[in-house]
């Protein structure tokens, strides 16, 4: 198991724009009712979902990350131009090759960057901040494009009741810059982060399929898909015993006490998780946001797009503290937190 280690460099990095994309169609808890044995009460009770966004058949990974990186671009008042680093969180690339990234650098003509792609899963958009925040903070970047996105849809089994139910399509994006005078005035910034993984907990939740170690039979028709296996009450003990942990440590190098966060943003996988860890920091149920009710859990997209909807609905202001954490397949987790 490895953990990051404590923040060195100042705080130069801000988030200086996000936005996000989900798609049309809404999958209903009575719709999933119609093609395997659940109903709305029995997946509401267990995890706070009542619906989720499915893709469509031709729209990628790459497409909605593009939809949302183009608002997050308009948000932070910038051009495509100025964006010299593009990194996108994604366990659904829309090919092996080349990455995710590079297909939105070339719809949005952002020809000024490097781009690449970090898989790690559901934390895929935290490990990606921190990633671009010491690309900035070393002075070798100073405007990056993050994305957190998946189309899950196309990894599930939809006969499995204990995973179609939790999963949905989106994306999530941020433009993170250096500092202004203005930022410099209300101390807004990454303030501290913790990445860490364990890989001795790679089975509990993974999906095999076309990859270096699976061999491709001769014929391809019967190639095997890949599809979600998920171990879920060995998730749910690491998801609550590790990131409980993150949070206190990112708090803790953050220089805050848990009562100074204004708002947590969480995970949005499952409403049980939410409320251990909120709890855990002795947070009211009123500073944690939610919208996984909306969308299940969209995976790397989770996370960027809640801080998305936080921002425009007026739940973020300025010189909020705001813990950010998120959990995923490896196992990975990380946590941040941030000052609006």
């Amino acid at each position: 198991m490895s953990h990051s280690t404590p923040d060195t460099t100042p705080c130069v990095t801000t988030i200086a724009g996000t936005g996000s994309y989900v798609p049309e169609r809404i999958l209903s808890n009575a719709d999933l009712a119609k093609i395997v044995d659940t109903s709305d009460e029995w997946i509401v009770s267990r995890t706070g979902i009542r619906e989720r966004r499915i893709a469509a058949a031709g729209e990628t990974t790459s497409d909605m990350c593009t939809k949302a990186a183009r608002l997050a671009i308009e948000s932070a008042g910038i051009t495509a131009a100025e964006i010299d680093l593009i990194i996108v969180g994604t366990v659904t690339p829309d090919s092996l090759f080349p990455s995710t990234a590079c297909y939105v650098q070339q719809n949005l003509g952002a020809s000024n960057a490097v781009a690449f792609d970090v898989s790690a899963a559901c934390a895929g958009f935290l490990f990606a901040m921190q990633i671009a925040r010491h690309f900035i903070n070393g002075g070798n970047r100073s405007t990056a494009l993050i994305i957190g996105a998946d189309k899950l849809s196309v990894l599930i089994d939809w006969t499995d009741r204990n995973t179609c139910v939790l999963f949905g399509d989106g994306a999530g994006a941020a433009i993170l810059r250096r500092r202004t005078p203005d930022d410099e005035a209300t101390a807004s910034g990454l303030l501290s982060s913790v990445l860490a993984s364990d890989g001795n907990l790679t089975g509990i939740l993974h999906a095999p399929g076309i990859g270096s170690a699976q061999t491709l039979p001769p014929n391809p028709a019967v190639i095997p898909e890949p599809i979600i296996h998920m171990m879920g009450k060995e998730v749910f003990k690491a998801a609550v015993k590790n990131t409980c942990e993150a949070c206190e440590t990112a708090i803790s190098r953050a220089g805050l006490p848990a009562a100074d966060l204004d708002l947590i943003i969480p995970h949005q996988a499952n409403v049980r998780i939410v409320d251990a860890i909120r709890e855990r920091l002795g947070l009211p149920p009123e500073k944690a946001f939610l919208n996984l009710q909306k969308y299940g859990n969209t995976s790397g997209a989770a996370i960027a797009i809640a801080l998305d909807e936080a921002s425009r609905s007026g739940r973020l202001k300025k010189g909020d503290n705001v813990l950010l954490v998120a959990f995923g397949a490896g196992f990975a987790w990380a946590a941040s937190v941030i000052r609006w």
